[in-house]
């Protein structure tokens, strides 16, 4: 529990707190419509339905003014400098952006579904008390006159269309009606296009449908407008209990004045507009950076079919494992993609490794390939930099670095840093060691990176460090071919595979042995392991974190650090 508590403990208490609010606004919501003297009339027309309809209303007012906030980047750059003062623990919540998003938008999912439901219902009813399908004292309350002030309680004025009819009239013709179709269309769509499976295989379905949030938005603002669930007015004093079954005498005794209704005030916008605001100075910050103009310093054509392009910027200032937007309008006007930057602070321009993975990373090699020796690339916008897990790795005495793929990227800055640092005789640096670990499916894929660990591995030799980088290489795929190639070259110096004096290792990493090593090697040590990686290898991690981690403060502790994109 304590070594769950090192890493999880903060996340665990925000979910907590967030979980908490919305559970109280339900069931105050709940009860205020269930309980209210002022909704006796509406629930005689609704019943449950009225406080079912409103409570996720509450809940999705917060939600909705949550939603908008983790993906302001340029503000949680922002948090994340104002907040280093506060420690690591406070800013691995900042890297938890999206995964909050996520559990916000699944929650504004679940609460419009119960919303939309209630009020199908609350529309049926309406419309069979209009028709005089039930009581009484339904059927009165329906046919209270629509005087200039308003005052009816059922919203369903019509009686000259077929009574099957009126309730589709009405979800189309009204302002509650026609936003609340809209935005439920829209969030579905924005909700299907973002799993998984269509984010990674089709992006420009997921980026074009996520914008229908402008459009989820101005109806959300609009919404309330319609005013369809309304409330009894205090003046005149009219005594529901008493009046209830007296409806031939409203108005005709003291006792029972007609009683008057009214919509309540919309709320939603209160919510929504300050996280709007927000969000529009995000966007002009965006458009800012945008047109800022960026020279290309190199174009290189890497193996694996992956582009180094080595970009300049004035003003542009970064830090290790931080990452930028890029946007090419020879593209796409409007797509943004984030690639972690593989330059170091101490070069005078910054990179980024573009491997191919869809559509819009093919036809931006295809562009550049085309290109005459020396030519400078189309136009391209940069939105950034943006800070990452990585960036806390010198905070740490030791750290794991785990890359799979071209998840190696941050890595790579990381590592030419380190190489700055060491040239300079930095005295700044409080690491003393690293791990390094770089799992891959295909051989050509190590080739790019290959020669930077060449050269820290030299650097480290002529420095007599050459302790300080520990670096692993695993091959998960290979073939027959590689066998027999290892098997003529046995005593040879260098890896066959990389080049360097690290041998590959075929299959997975065996994680008990790699992190019991670790303990071993540094038994007083706080350990910050870093991932950029697929999410499952990022689970075995944090167990890993977790089953490693002394909670004696005086034993090796382990702190678990994902990339999130």
């Amino acid at each position: 529990m304590g070594n769950w508590i090192i890493n999880h403990g903060l996340t665990a208490f925000i979910l907590v707190v967030w979980m908490g609010i919305n559970i109280f606004l339900f069931v105050w919501f709940y009860l205020f419509y269930d309980l209210g003297e002022r909704f006796f009339y509406t629930r005689h027309l609704l019943g449950s339905a009225l406080a079912w309809a409103r409570a996720p209303a509450a809940v999705l007012n917060f939600n909705c003014m949550l939603i908008l906030l983790p993906v302001c980047r340029n503000l949680l750059s922002l948090f994340r400098g104002s907040f280093v003062c506060c420690g690591r623990s406070m800013r691995k919540q900042l890297d938890k952006n999206l995964s909050f998003h996520k559990l916000v938008a699944y929650m504004i999912a679940l609460m419009t579904a119960v919303h939309m439901v209630a009020h199908l219902l609350n529309v049926e009813w309406y419309n069979n008390s209009r028709q005089g399908v039930y009581d009484k004292l339904s059927t009165a309350l329906s046919n209270l006159e629509d005087t200039k002030n308003t005052t009816y309680l059922n919203p369903i004025r019509i009686t000259d269309l077929d009574p099957q009819q009126i309730p589709t009239y009405f979800a189309f013709t009204t302002i509650a009606g026609l936003t609340g179709v809209i935005i439920t269309l829209a969030l579905i769509l924005i909700i299907t296009s973002s799993m998984e499976v269509i984010r990674r295989s089709y992006f420009e379905v997921f980026w074009y449908t996520h914008h229908l949030f402008i459009i989820f938005f101005a109806g959300l603002v609009f919404h309330g407008a319609g005013r369809i669930v309304r409330s009894q007015n205090s003046e005149p004093a009219h005594n529901a209990t008493f009046c209830k079954d007296r409806t031939e005498d409203w108005g005709k005794i003291p006792e029972c004045p007609i009683p008057q209704f009214s919509g309540g005030f919309p709320q939603t916008w209160m919510y929504v507009i300050g996280p709007m605001v927000l969000y529009l100075c995000e966007r002009l910050i965006r458009f800012i950076r945008y047109m800022q103009t960026v020279r290309y310093r190199k174009i290189v054509m890497r193996p694996s079919k992956v582009l180094e392009l080595q970009l300049m910027k004035r003003g542009f200032k970064m830090e290790v494992g931080q990452y930028v937007f890029l946007n090419c309008p020879a593209i796409s006007q409007l797509e943004w993609h984030p690639f972690t930057m593989t330059s170091a602070p101490e070069e005078d321009f910054f990179s980024v490794h573009i491997r191919s993975a869809g559509d819009w990373t093919d036809k931006l090699i295809e562009i550049m390939q085309q290109l005459p020796e020396g030519a400078q690339g189309p136009k391209m916008g940069v939105d950034g930099p943006f800070g990452t897990a990585s960036e806390d790795v010198f905070d740490y005495e030791v750290s794991m670095l785990v890359g799979a793929g071209i998840g190696v990227t941050p890595f790579a800055s990381i590592l030419k840093s380190i190489w700055y640092k060491f040239k300079e005789s930095n005295p700044k640096l409080r690491t003393r060691k690293i791990y390094f670990y770089w799992l891959c499916r295909e051989t050509h894929a190590f080739e790019w990176f290959a020669d930077l660990l060449q050269v820290l591995e030299k650097e480290m030799d002529e420095r007599g460090m050459a302790d300080f980088l520990t670096y692993k290489l695993y091959l998960t795929k290979w073939d027959d071919g590689h066998v027999c190639h290892i098997n003529v070259h046995p005593d040879s110096d260098v890896d066959m595979v990389t080049g360097l004096r690290q041998q590959t290792n075929y299959g997975r990493p065996n994680w008990d042995k790699e992190f019991e090593q670790v303990r071993k090697e540094n038994p007083t040590s706080v350990v910050g392991t870093f991932l950029c990686g697929p999410e499952a290898l990022g689970e075995v991690l944090a167990k890993k974190c977790g089953k490693y981690s002394d909670v004696d403060p005086r034993k090796t502790k382990f702190y678990f650090n994902k990339e999130n994109f």
